[in-house]
């Protein structure tokens, strides 16, 4: 960010966004030779071949990881993983869950809003995870048990991180958004996101990994997302993104890659980016949109994760006697159980071998180890919940 003084500097404001800036960090290509494991390189986007990544060990490699970091931090900010979700059925599990959950919600006449969306120009499920979880456990568990969501939430935020999901259906003719930044800057208002400092906004990219799954197959005229490869290296794009110079030249600039179903990709959420529009007359095209947040950042949605943990209890303990190994497990106790234990009240609450008391996932993994009964565990986060109040 190149301001005109030390004292603009500290203070990002539109006045000082300068399209110019932008133009000479985005018009750029991406070296595939830079990336060595990634399979290609799609309109500046890095592309992984998941099959790949699995066959050779690479996913449990700690160069892999980080050169993630690197992608989502100075490179093109946005990664495709094909094949993420290897086993069809399991995608279309979920995907029958979603439905059911938008077919509840249609009933009961709830009408979900959305962000950068005109009302009623798709299906809209906050909370997937919780929902999902309490609808299904055995979908969920089998579903968060995925080892490349696993592998691109710890990249970028390192362990303890937190799993949101809305699931977007976007319908036949649904127009595209408008380009944003997102989480948490990014909904905000101007006004409000100009009250930040700038170190604030380099550091609210690092507290949320945005993802999203494709739920079926999206050629570009079903309206997979835009995006604007390496925009996240322009800092005061929290404010630069509604202005009418930054909107046209990311409608003239922008990359699209269609996806095929179990498709996953993952962006900094300060890559300018938006849905595209629905062109088609019969696809409903779904995502699971994932939003992953550090354990030191407050997540968008409330989840009620004692409720989601112990729904999903049953499903580990059934797994882990079928022999489920421990890194299986591991990943769905990362998606289902808070691995944070703050805030708590720590009169009552306090650390136990360490400088923190247990966390939700902690009791978890323990009620796992010492074969706890559900009801026994539930009781155990009943308690913990309850330590934690002021």
């Amino acid at each position: 960010m190149s301001f005109t003084s030390t004292r603009d500097r500290a203070w990002p404001t539109e006045q000082l966004c300068d399209i110019d800036e932008l133009r000479a960090l985005v018009e750029r290509g991406t070296d595939l030779a830079g990336y060595p494991h990634a399979a290609a390189v799609e309109g500046a986007v890095l592309v992984y071949d998941s099959e790949r990544l699995r066959a050779t060990g690479a996913l449990a490699d700690r160069a892999l990881r980080t050169e993630l970091v690197r992608a989502f931090a100075d490179g093109p900010g946005v990664v495709v993983f094909r094949g993420a979700f290897p086993d069809p059925a399991v995608v279309d599990r979920a995907t029958a869950v979603f439905e059911s959950l938008i077919a509840e919600q249609r009933a009961s006449g709830a009408a979900a809003g959305d962000h950068f969306a005109a009302p009623g120009a798709n299906d809209r499920v906050w909370n997937a995870l919780e929902k999902t979880a309490l609808y299904d456990p055995e979908t969920f568990a089998d579903y968060y048990a995925n080892d490349v969501l696993a592998l691109a939430s710890r990249a970028w935020l390192g362990p303890g991180y937190q799993v949101t999901a809305q699931v977007n259906v976007v319908n036949p003719g649904g127009a595209a958004q408008r380009p944003h930044r997102d989480y948490h800057l990014g909904f905000l208002s101007a006004q409000t996101a100009a009250g930040y400092p700038a170190h604030v906004h380099r550091l609210s990219p690092v507290l949320t990994l945005q993802g999203a799954v494709a739920h079926c197959d999206m050629p570009v005229e079903t309206g997979p997302t835009l995006y604007l490869p390496y925009s996240q290296t322009y800092e005061p794009g929290y404010l630069a993104w509604r202005l009418p110079e930054f909107q046209a030249y990311f409608g003239a600039h922008h990359v699209q890659l269609p996806l095929a179903k179990g498709d996953a990709v993952f962006f900094n959420p300060a890559v300018l980016h938006a849905a595209g529009h629905n062109r088609t007359a019969d696809v409903r095209r779904t995502a699971n949109l994932l939003q992953v947040s550090s354990a030191f950042g407050r997540a968008m949605e409330t989840v009620d994760r004692e409720a989601v943990a112990g729904a999903v209890f049953p499903v580990l303990r059934r797994r882990r006697a079928q022999g489920a190994d421990e890194d299986w497990l591991e990943r769905v106790i990362a998606a289902s159980a808070e691995g944070y234990p703050f805030p708590t009240n720590l009169d009552a609450d306090p650390p136990v071998d360490g400088l923190a008391p247990p966390s939700q996932a902690d009791l978890v993994r323990r009620a796992l180890h010492e074969e706890w009964t559900p009801r026994t565990l539930r009781d155990a986060l009943r308690a913990a919940a309850q330590r934690r109040t002021s």
